[in-house]
């Protein structure tokens, strides 16, 4: 039965920020399905998930070939949603997906040669059902290829119909820089790059969102919320039903020390001061720099999606706020 999107979704303008120096627009936060939408999760909550997100004017969803478990199946839960639900949306949507990671045994299922990039984007394609996507990522550099076979492989899948855009992630600031006049030189421009990036893991300001301003790249930062950390989740310890307590390969409980619980609750403290969540006040930290454009969203309820896009509301920052956040984490 096809879902009839709220007729409110796109009533507010400022939800949608231009990505770079391209004419693509993103909504500030988007949805990623590397969690919670395998063939091993409900397909049911899966689904509530994906359409809450439309109905809140979330029309970018990010894929990439690994996601599930197992491998290629939240491609697949995706694909089946898109259909049954989204059929007549399809072109309100931003759908992308990735390839870099092992996907499949013997020496062309991982990496990023051609071979397993092209091979990857048909295979993705076939599981969503779909004649194109609308970002097709390098999910991570090659130390072994070289780089111009990496991206002639990416500017190809745009020529041939296959992608609208291309993009990189995890990438280097110096290793986005060549692949950025590469990708230019072959008339197929890079759109974005996705980074980790949250208030615990600011490497790419250490030159990488500089390189993405210069270059015209609209940054997309992957685990803002730091897997659940940045959350009300462990303010006191960790939960036996949370990511760390019970599925610990993300999330390690020795990451969650006694110091960075501290200072967990010291951005508590200043979010609620705020008239926010620790959640929203994470987000709207990430969305502050000039050089990202949306934030990837997780969830597992749809009361996560509700809170996070209600960060939206109040993203500005006082100098003295972003002072005490700097000295909390450097504490």
């Amino acid at each position: 039965m096809s879902h009839h999107p709220a007729a409110t979704r796109y009533d507010n303008p400022a939800l949608y920020r231009r990505c770079g120096r391209s004419g693509l627009k993103l909504p500030a936060l988007s949805l990623g399905l590397w969690h919670n939408f395998g063939a091993v999760d409900n397909y049911a909550n899966s689904r509530a998930l994906i359409l809450r997100s439309l109905d809140l004017g979330i029309t970018h969803f990010d894929l990439a070939n690994n996601y599930g478990p197992p491998p290629g199946s939240a491609e697949e839960t995706f694909g089946k949603i898109l259909h049954a639900d989204l059929a007549a949306h399809r072109d309100e949507l931003i759908i992308s997906t990735k390839a870099g990671y092992n996907m499949w045994d013997g020496p062309y299922g991982d990496w990023g040669s051609r071979k397993y990039l092209l091979s990857s984007l048909d295979q993705s394609l076939r599981r969503m059902r779909l004649d194109y996507v609308d970002i097709f990522y390098s999910h991570r550099p090659d130390p072994e290829t070289p780089l111009e076979e990496t991206m002639g492989a990416v500017a190809h899948a745009v020529r041939s119909g296959k992608a609208l855009y291309a993009g990189l992630s995890n990438y280097t600031a110096e290793q986005t820089t060549r692949a950025a006049k590469i990708l230019r030189d072959l008339g197929t421009p890079c759109l974005i790059h996705q980074p980790k990036y949250h208030l615990f893991e600011r490497a790419i300001e250490r030159g990488l969102d500089r390189v993405l301003l210069d270059e015209g790249i609209g940054g997309i930062a992957f685990c803002p919320l730091a897997q659940g950390l940045l959350t009300n989740r462990y303010l006191a310890g960790i939960p036996a039903d949370s990511r760390a307590g019970h599925d610990p390969r993300f999330l390690k409980p020795g990451h969650i020390t006694e110091e960075k619980l501290a200072k967990i609750r010291s951005l508590d403290a200043l979010a609620q001061a705020r008239g926010q969540s620790l959640a929203q006040l994470s987000l709207a930290w990430v969305l502050r720099n000039p050089a990202i454009t949306s934030a990837l969203i997780g969830a597992s309820k749809v009361s996560q999606i509700d809170e996070n896009v209600a960060a939206l509301c109040h993203l500005g920052f006082a100098p003295d706020e972003l002072a005490r956040i700097d000295a909390i984490l450097a504490s």
